[in-house]
């Protein structure tokens, strides 16, 4: 966050950092620990239901304690609602009753699409438990516009297919999503590289969730410092404002000066 910028708002919490990382895919803990120093993430997510497979199983938990995470759960792996709130209420007691929660109900196991109606009931029953739900969904304008309504904490659309790594594929329904939701706006899936990130920021995202981007990146600490500066850049011209694109040249200097 820059002196002139505001902080991204998740529930009642405040964040400098606009960039959220994943730790499904880094080779061990100590490599999982560097990328997230280098990205400076303050929310990191975990897949509850894989806990005991990530590197570093059960020394995920306290490394994330200890570079000061705010340990965002996920219902990666589900494919029903109602597997999708059992999986955020027993995060809830596994984290001391944290209600920060990023809710996938996967719909496809080829595509990993996300399965709307799942997401829509989960959702619904979750913010009405108290949750303060962070909703995967697609690109679509109206379910991220409905999530929002339902009392969701954030909407978080599809760039492209979960670890497709293709970059934005729709920018016009990502800029009109940002434009009707009174929620944050968070780019999830699809990111590859940092062009990506910073593509995201300049439609006027909130913020990027990313994870293999960096983790199978030939060099994930570096990738990760990367998308640091992306994010930064991204949000920076956004706020700045850009110049509007012209279909015929326009002289740099001013004719009068001539």
């Amino acid at each position: 966050m820059t002196a002139l910028d505001t902080p991204l708002i998740l529930g009642s919490r405040h964040y400098g950092s606009r960039l959220l990382l994943g730790t499904g895919r880094y080779k061990d803990l100590d490599q999982t620990r560097r990328a997230i120093q280098a990205s400076s993430a303050e929310i990191v997510t975990v897949a509850i239901r894989r806990l005991s497979s990530t590197p570093g199983g059960s020394g995920l938990l306290p490394l994330l304690s200890e570079l000061g995470c705010t340990v965002l759960p996920n219902t990666a792996g589900c494919y029903t609602a109602k597997d999708a709130v059992y999986t955020c209420q027993l995060a809830r007691d596994l984290l001391d009753g944290e209600s920060l929660c990023k809710l996938e109900v996967i719909g496809c196991k080829e595509t990993l699409q996300p399965d709307i109606r799942g997401t829509l009931a989960a959702a619904e029953t979750l913010v009405n438990d108290g949750f303060d739900v962070m909703a995967y969904t697609t690109d679509d304008p109206l379910i991220a516009r409905e999530l929002a309504a339902l009392g969701c904490a954030a909407v978080m659309p599809l760039g492209a297919p979960i670890g497709s790594g293709l970059g934005i594929q729709n920018p016009l329904n990502i800029a009109r999503i940002v434009e009707t939701c009174a929620v944050p706006v968070l780019v999830d899936a699809g990111v590859g590289t940092a062009s990506h990130a910073a593509i995201a920021m300049e439609l006027g995202c909130d913020a990027v969730l990313m994870n293999t981007a960096i983790a199978d990146a030939g060099e994930p600490v570096r990738m990760a410092e990367a998308m640091r500066h992306a994010v930064i850049a991204g949000r920076q011209a956004w706020l700045s404002g850009r110049m509007p694109a012209r279909q015929y040249a326009q002289a740099s200097s001013p004719p009068g000066a001539l």
